[in-house]
């Protein structure tokens, strides 16, 4: 058995995995799914490792999965303690020194989002469309229950510090990224992690957000890893 523990990106709500935690226990596993303090203006990127060192106490046998933003944070968990393998998932991939607010700009995201729309014929609004970048391929009516809820506000606190880290951990690390991203393409994400990381970027059908539409091949991805360890 392992211990999942599922780090979300912006927002910080551990019900961003709520599709996915059952897929995983119903394989034997125990899931840790994390709620981060995204309005917490006094939180830096410290203090959302110290969340996710808090929610996985004592235990063992972990397999990191950041989302999104959670690529921030789940290297820093992986510097402090043992872990057997990080997922980065649709995942932001730092370098030493530099913030979250920099990781934009130095990778070029917003030129690669909009070449993206552009291959494939669709218009990027002025304003930023959560529901056109995020939930394209997220059933209705858990896009309806997502936008139901309240969203806590991000707090651009862990976007402004740089990253403290002087190099990469050197916990085993994969990354997995959904070949339909809107947010992230699939052809960003290649470049920006080869040139970051050194490592390939494995693909699956989905968005930004797999835990929301593609729980069941999530987890079976997932397991594929577990499993080669």
């Amino acid at each position: 058995m392992a211990t999942y523990v599922l780090v979300p990106g912006a927002g910080g709500q551990a019900w961003y995995w709520h599709r996915l935690v059952p897929e995983l226990r119903a394989r034997g596993h125990d899931v840790v799914a994390v709620d981060l303090p995204a309005s917490d203006e006094s939180a830096g990127l410290q203090a959302y490792a110290d969340t996710v060192m808090e929610a996985i106490g004592d235990r063992s046998d972990l397999i990191l999965v950041a989302q999104s933003m959670g690529g921030l944070t789940a290297p820093l968990v992986c510097d402090r303690r043992p872990v057997d393998l990080l997922v980065m998932l649709n995942a932001m991939v730092p370098v030493p020194g530099e913030s979250g607010g920099e990781w934009w700009s130095n990778t070029g995201q917003a030129q690669a989002m909009a070449d993206y729309a552009a291959q494939e014929g669709r218009a990027i609004s002025a304003g930023f469309d959560a529901k056109d970048a995020f939930f394209h391929d997220v059933p209705p009516e858990v896009t309806a229950e997502a936008f139901s809820q309240e969203e806590p506000p991000q707090s651009a606190t862990p976007f402004a510090e740089p990253w403290p880290l002087k190099e990469w951990p050197s916990t085993p690390t994969v990354f997995l990224q959904g070949r339909d991203d809107r947010f992230f393409p699939l052809d960003f994400q290649r470049r920006v992690v080869q040139e970051r990381l050194g490592i390939p970027v494995d693909d699956m059908p989905g968005g930004h957000l797999l835990a929301l539409s593609q729980p069941e091949e999530l987890a079976e991805r997932l397991e594929t890893y577990r499993s080669s360890l």
